[in-house]
């Protein structure tokens, strides 16, 4: 393989460049480049080339790196040779282009491209391409939390460096992982803790939904195997939840949400109203929860079986009055933490939010 290559599109972006080592001078290309907004996040969306008189593309002239090299195997990714040039970064000939409108996360592949860099060398390229959806969604998960919560806020000791990891390992890695790290933190007392070592199961962030009917005055909740109270030795595995799934990469809670509406229950939602995001149990498991209630029509007949069965799920769903859900949560019918927080902030907000609703159908001016 030469030692020099030309990367186009989102290779030369300088968000991925940074990470892969590619520098070098710019160089103009014939054609247009087409599509690609998911390069980085998904293994098949590189740009397609058009061969379009006029038009032409930047690339950057660049030499293989190590972090390179490594990144086009995950990827897949093989140079073409477009007009004598050596050309990596683009789709396969013949390939449909992929979503063309929109913004290309820049900030997200390479967030992406520095965990596949992580991975250890050891591993083989294809089993870290088959982990790649939930790679970017994890990645995703750290971008929102810093987004979000990346200010150092009460409680906890005041001061900005308040953690350090001095190391990391991944001694199980499949659909889900588990990261071993050792930390230093400040303590309350002042001063650094000894190094703490902590494993974690790491999932990616999650979105929970309860459909509401506000004039029926009733909910819609599932029920599906659970390993986790099967695992427990819990004689009920079946346990009714809220709808729920992970935020995959590129995703917004809300889209999520709705998505997983119609997976799960076949459902369309109308108004989303966030409750309470909250981490489960963070001692041991790196979730965050959305939480929402969605409006929704729920007559009679709307329950039935769904759930994809591609992911192997096999989800009965239920009405329920909502005065009854309360009742379940109050006297511990109801053991999904989840549902139990969504039953409980409905009985509280129920007439507030059939106030809002009211408020926005209100003709202007009344």
């Amino acid at each position: 393989m030469s030692e020099r290559v030309t990367v186009a599109g989102p290779l030369a972006h300088a968000a991925l460049a940074q990470v892969l080592g590619i520098e070098g001078p710019s160089r103009r290309l014939p054609g247009r480049l087409t599509g690609g907004l998911r390069a980085g996040i998904v293994r098949d969306d590189w740009p397609t080339l058009d061969d379009v008189p006029g038009q032409w593309f930047v690339a950057t002239d660049t030499q293989w790196t190590p972090q390179l090299r490594r990144y086009a195997e995950i990827m897949g990714l093989q140079a073409r040779n477009i007009g004598g040039v050596p050309v990596l970064g683009l789709a396969s000939p013949g390939t449909e282009a992929g979503q063309q409108h929109g913004e290309w996360p820049a900030a997200l592949a390479a967030e992406v491209a520095r965990d596949l860099l992580a991975q250890p060398a050891e591993r083989p390229a294809a089993e870290i391409a088959q982990r790649l959806p939930r790679l970017a969604a994890w990645a995703a998960s750290r971008l929102r939390a810093q987004a979000e919560r990346g200010a150092p806020l009460p409680p906890g000791p005041p001061a900005a460096d308040r953690v350090r990891v001095e190391a990391r390992r991944e001694p199980y890695a499949h659909y889900f992982a588990v990261e071993e790290r050792r930390f230093r933190h400040r303590l309350h007392r002042g001063g650094w803790s000894d190094p703490v070592e902590r494993a974690v199961f790491v999932s990616g962030d999650a979105v929970v939904v309860l459909p509401w009917d506000p004039v029926r005055d009733r909910v819609l909740v599932v029920d599906q195997f659970r390993a986790g109270p099967a695992v427990r030795g819990d004689g009920q595995p079946w346990i009714l939840e809220p709808v729920a799934g992970r935020i995959d990469a590129g995703e917004t809670p809300e889209s999520t949400a709705r998505r997983e509406a119609d997976e799960e229950a076949g459902l369309t939602l109308d108004r989303l109203f966030p409750a309470p995001a909250s981490y489960p149990s963070p001692g041991m498991v790196a979730e965050f929860m959305y939480a929402f209630v969605a409006i929704a029509d729920l007559p009679d007949g709307v329950t039935g079986v769904n759930g994809l069965e591609t992911e192997h799920e096999d989800i009965r769903s239920h009405l329920i009055a909502r005065a009854e859900l309360t009742r379940m949560a109050l006297d511990g019918r109801i053991v999904s933490g989840p549902l139990l927080l969504l039953a409980l902030w409905l009985d509280r907000q129920a007439d507030g939010l059939r106030a809002e609703l009211a408020a926005d159908e209100a003709p202007s001016g009344s």
